[in-house]
């Protein structure tokens, strides 16, 4: 039984360390620019609503307040960021779940 024990902590330890590792590297190729982080927030182009369906004064002062923030804060960066965020997160608990998998594998050798 003892056997069995060893081998399973060893492959804990190693499983573990791997998944902290595949973290890590795919972190590192997102924030260097090799690969794009994982899409889960995106603008949508169709949901303004033009000053000609708003109609007259309110559809134009929607419009130019629109542009202005545009050019200020792009839509694009905001989402970009999001994304960059939720990987954060995701990568967070990556490692974390990776450290306590080898947290186990090792009180298992012992």
């Amino acid at each position: 039984m003892s056997l069995f024990r060893q081998i399973s902590g060893w492959v804990l330890l190693l499983g573990g360390a791997l998944i902290i590792v595949y973290g890590l590297y795919t972190s590192f190729n997102i924030f260097t620019g090799e690969t794009e982080a994982p899409e889960l927030f995106s603008s949508e182009k169709g949901s303004v609503v033009s000053s000609q369906e708003a109609g007259g004064i309110e559809g134009q002062l929607q419009q130019m307040i629109q542009e202005q923030l545009e050019g200020f804060l792009p839509s694009a960066s905001i989402f970009g960021l999001l994304n960059l965020v939720a990987w954060s997160i995701f990568a967070g608990i990556l490692i974390f779940g990776g450290a306590q998998i080898s947290s186990l594998g090792i009180k298992l050798i012992k």
